[in-house]
């Protein structure tokens, strides 16, 4: 992660963190896959898109990980575009929605959240992909987060 610019939620997020269920990260991360769809088909505010979800969403997630990831993901979104542009074999544009928004998910932890180990990424996002995305989506999803792996967490997956 040379000279990229850190989200600054991102320090202050981890120094703060204390022990969440796994399954409330989990259910964060399909919030965040289903918040990032509605603003990339919306366009909406996505300070509304937030407010949405944690009003209307029930059960325990961790919503400060949501709060991060959610918001600093169209604020990011032209850096999460040149990670993904070398590694895609198609232009962005052209993606599906729901695919789409789990490439800037995977891409964000990858990128910004050296924290969660890469594998975790990419199997979370697999899985959200099992459920939301067509049939093969999971396989497409599972081969793009892998590469960047490779240049976003070189010393990671060295170890």
């Amino acid at each position: 992660m040379s000279a990229e610019k850190k989200p600054s939620s991102v320090a202050s997020t981890r120094s703060n963190q204390k022990r969440i269920p796994l399954v409330q990260r989990r259910k964060a991360r399909r919030v965040i896959l289903q918040a990032v769809y509605q603003w990339l088909m919306t366009q909406d505010n996505p300070k509304d898109i937030a407010k949405q979800y944690r009003e209307e969403t029930e059960g325990k997630v961790d919503w400060d990980y949501f709060g991060e990831i959610f918001v600093e993901i169209p604020a990011q979104v032209e850096q999460l575009n040149e990670h993904l542009a070398p590694v895609i074999d198609r232009e962005l544009k052209s993606l599906d929605p729901i695919e789409k928004a789990l490439l800037y998910l995977g891409t964000y932890e990858l990128a910004f959240r050296i924290d969660v180990p890469y594998r975790v990424v990419i199997n979370e996002c697999v899985e959200l992909a099992k459920v939301f995305g067509a049939t093969d989506g999971h396989k497409y999803i599972n081969g793009v987060l892998d590469k960047l792996a490779k240049t976003l967490r070189a010393v990671e997956r060295s170890a």
